[in-house]
This record gives structure tokens, C-alpha cells and sequence, in this order.
């Protein structure tokens, strides 16, 4: 499984924002927390639905973003 296999997109889910595993956490939520300075250990600790796997996978799907590229182009 590749870390992007993790992010998906569902117009039934946060309005199809990219999420984690289809759950209702939005990339930009975990983005948000970890640029508020939190780390890995402790954000897991507060949510551990949220896996280190998950947290990496928004980092590399912002990277994507910010890249120009899409989920769908990578899938």
C-alpha cells in the first residue's frame, strides 16, 4: 500500500475534500495541526484513530499539491 493510497476523495465525506482512510479528517486538519507545531507523537496521542502512516500521508500529498500535481495523477 502507498502512502497515498491513504488520502481519499468522497463527495459523501467533508464535502470531498481529500481525508484519511475515508474518515472524517481532511488533510488541511492534520496539516493544520502539525504547522501549529504539535508533533507525530503527540498528535496521536490526542486522535489514535490517526496513524504515523496517515500523518505522513498528508504531508506527501501536500507535497503533491504544491508540486501541481493531483491524486489523480499519481493514482
Amino acid at each position: 500500500m502507498s502512502l497515498l493510497d491513504r488520502i481519499t476523495i468522497d463527495t459523501e465525506i467533508c464535502h470531498g475534500k481529500p481525508c484519511v482512510r475515508h474518515m472524517r479528517w481532511p488533510v488541511e486538519a492534520v496539516l493544520d495541526l502539525l504547522s501549529a507545531g504539535m508533533t507525530a507523537a503527540e498528535i496521536r496521542a490526542d486522535h489514535p484513530e490517526l496513524e504515523s502512516e496517515d500523518l505522513a500521508a498528508c504531508l506527501q500529498y501536500a507535497r503533491l499539491v504544491v508540486s501541481g500535481e493531483t491524486l489523480a495523477h499519481v493514482a
